[in-house]
């Protein structure tokens, strides 16, 4: 059975640090590639970032570059998104997807449930 769960979301302050985790089982990474996405209120999600499954190649939507970073850990069967210099514009449920690796969310079979980050002073 596929499944993955997010963690790490809390409360931070604009320009703090958060890095959310995403635990996968019933496949190991190098079979999907593995995306980070957002949702906010009132607004559709969005591809944030995603990790290949077999060259480990990155890619980042242009709102995040140089801000966040995705790797992963094989032996953990675990993905990582780092994100720094948050900002208020940030804030929303992130979520993290396995599929063939795109920032387009029609590429993704399963999804987690989601994991709240909130960017406020």
């Amino acid at each position: 059975q596929v499944q993955l769960v997010e963690s790490g979301g809390g409360l931070v302050q604009p320009g703090g640090s958060l890095r959310l985790s995403c635990v996968v089982s019933g496949f190991t990474l190098d079979y999907y590639a593995i995306g980070w996405f957002r949702q906010a209120p009132g607004k559709e999600r969005e591809g944030v970032s995603y990790i290949s499954n077999n060259d480990g190649r990155t890619n980042y939507a242009d709102s995040v570059k140089g801000r966040f970073t995705i790797s992963r850990d094989n032996a953990k069967n675990t993905v990582y998104l780092q994100m720094n210099s948050l900002k208020p514009e940030d804030t929303a449920v992130y979520y993290c997807a396995a599929g063939v690796g795109s920032l387009s969310e029609w590429g993704y079979d399963y999804w987690g449930q989601g994991t709240q980050v909130t960017v406020s002073s």
